[in-house]
């Protein structure tokens, strides 16, 4: 496996100070000897090795002997070739659909609540089809479950722990439609689970660049001794085998099952669900395996396992609201569009026909528009429904629908944490689900001295009403469990120098057994009245990615309504009020 860009936490003794180009680093020193023990290896083939660098330099006749602190940044990985898989193909065509479209002879104004992800690229494709959003977000910042803040020392915390995969392929070219590729730190292609039962060691899954998919993931699993034995592999794959030979029929029969009942029911070990699937059903939905559908793990699979860079991660390179949300809404507004903050919906304002006449803000105001789309949490939704609507079946299955509680830790330690790496880790904790040293991962937050864990406390439901105190406390005993000599609980070791915990009572929809047939499509039976938002009808799961495909979807389904919604006789863009 290659080494590069592996290096984010090292143990480093050297002599002299002088900047050189090395391998695996950007900069460090140039000295008498570097000697770099790679704790952060542990559970690794780099497991106890160690690199000595020995080069005898003077500088104007002086011998340096001193001992100077290593800057260590690593490099990322480079963007892997997404271009020419299927996926990535498809999603550019349904991209490319809204600028290759007949231009409207009058625009459409679209009124769009909820500045999240959905409704940020609701309003993106409109714009490129040649009509004119107007989005509404409640709060004074934009992501919605993405959203971040900067705090008074300038520091960003997060509402959740983010990466991007390569099988993200409608993300991915929303990223190249803005032009900011560049702002995804790929990593290298692996899964790194910590080891509960060797504390501070962690076991990977390494998927080789030279192999095709899915022969690189099988190599990964096959080659990890260390959380699965080979009896326990075999069990696995011949349960998985209906999977295989079912295809997309055979998974989405199992919705109506656990991850528990269908491991058990295929005669697959427990171990196997203990050692790998706990961790991956926190990670995917914030719940265990006895919650989450089944469902929900075989389309992971299917979406990480079929493309080769399927389950490589990247992070994004700063906050989310400035180097994501904001490049749409500069493409939005170039294209004629608006986002307005601080735009909190009170009521949904109906015709004498039952459709939608306007959205009442809760300052008083009335906006008007020729389409509405609701692209908020499925939760929010509920809230607002006009009684009128909520036997309709269509929005009467939206019940089954409820958002999981999350909770998201950062804390920010006195010193720099070795036992880490440069990449996203399953902590196999019964607390915590997944985290990152946000201070290597991340440019924006890189810090050569001190480290911030970003952590993602599920499940929280037993949680998400207990003081910030308290679950500072339970992250701690968890947490000196994964450093075992670098942290403990009572911070005698490591010290916390300040920490946020962000709660988020109701985030994606809680992935049980028998949801999928409740996931309501785009177009909703109310004439002019859409949805958008990872929990409506798409192929991929409650992610970012199936947030922003579920904003194409619908602003695809408001283009092809464009002779109807046009016929509505609405009133001109310039006449749509904002008014009191």
């Amino acid at each position: 496996m290659p080494q590069c860009g592996c290096v984010s936490a090292v143990n480093v003794t050297l002599n002299c100070n002088n900047a050189v180009k090395v391998k695996d680093f950007q900069y460090v020193s140039r000295s008498c000897r570097l000697k770099l023990h790679s704790g952060c290896f542990s559970g690794s083939e780099f497991m106890g090795t160690s690199l000595s660098y020995a080069y005898n330099h003077v500088i104007k006749g002086r011998s340096f002997n001193d001992v100077y602190p290593l800057q260590v940044r690593c490099i990322d990985y480079p963007r892997p070739e997404l271009e020419n898989t299927v996926n990535f193909l498809e999603a550019a065509q349904l991209s490319a659909s809204f600028l290759t479209s007949l231009r409207p002879s009058k625009p459409l104004k679209v009124v769009i609540a909820g500045a999240g992800l959905a409704g940020l690229t609701t309003a993106k494709y409109l714009a490129d089809a040649g009509h004119q959003p107007l989005l509404l977000e409640a709060r004074d910042v934009l992501g919605g479950k993405v959203a971040a803040w900067k705090d008074s020392d300038g520091d960003w915390y997060e509402t959740g722990l983010h990466v991007f995969f390569g099988a993200y392929p409608n993300v991915q070219n929303l990223f190249g439609e803005l032009g900011i590729n560049d702002r995804l730190q790929w990593k290298e292609h692996s899964m790194i689970f910590a080891m509960p039962n060797k504390p501070g060691e962690f076991s990977r899954f390494d998927f080789p660049e030279v192999l095709p998919a899915p022969l690189n993931g099988i190599w990964a699993i096959l080659r990890n001794n260390e959380m699965l034995t080979w009896p326990e592999k075999v069990k696995f794959a011949i349960g998985l085998l209906p999977a295989i030979v079912g295809g997309q029929t055979y998974v989405e029969a199992q919705d109506g099952l656990t991850v528990k009942e269908w491991m058990k029911k295929q005669g697959v070990p427990e171990r196997v669900t203990d050692e790998v699937f706990i961790a991956m059903s926190k990670a995917l939905n914030f719940i265990n395996p006895d919650e989450l559908s089944m469902q929900c793990i075989l389309i992971a699979l299917n979406r990480f396992l079929q493309e080769k860079h399927g389950s490589k991660i990247a992070f994004l390179d700063g906050n989310p609201p400035e180097r994501l949300c904001a490049p749409i809404v500069n493409h939005i507004r170039s294209l004629g569009g608006e986002v307005m903050l601080n735009s909190r919906i009170k009521r949904i304002e109906l015709n004498n026909d039952g459709t939608v006449k306007a959205f009442l803000l809760s300052n008083g105001s009335m906006v008007e528009g020729d389409a509405f789309v609701f692209a908020t949490p499925v939760d929010i939704l509920k809230l607002l429904l006009p009684e009128s609507w909520k036997e309709i079946p269509y929005f009467k299955k939206l019940e089954k629908l409820v958002g999981v509680p999350v909770i998201n830790v950062h804390i920010w330690f006195d010193r720099k944490l070795r036992n880490t790496y440069d990449h996203l880790l399953f902590s196999r904790s019964s607390l915590l689900s997944v985290y990152a040293d946000m201070s290597v991962a991340c440019k924006e937050y890189y810090n050569p001295d001190q480290s911030m864990l970003e952590l993602v406390f599920a499940p929280a439901e037993e949680w998400i009403s207990r003081s910030d105190q308290d679950i500072i406390d339970a992250t701690m005993r968890e947490l000196a469990k994964l450093f075992p000599d670098e942290i403990s609980a009572d911070q005698s070791k490591a010290k916390i120098l300040k920490y946020r915990v962000v709660k988020t009572p109701r985030s994606v929809y809680k992935t049980v057994p028998d949801c999928e047939p409740c996931r309501p499509l785009q177009k909703s039976p109310i004439e002019g009245f859409y949805l958008a938002g990872d929990y409506t009808k798409q192929k991929y799961l409650a992610s970012m990615e199936g947030a922003v495909l579920s904003g194409k979807l619908c602003a695809m389904d408001i283009v092809k309504d464009y002779e109807l919604l046009a016929a509505r006789g609405s009133k001109s863009y310039a006449e749509v009020s904002i008014s009191s």
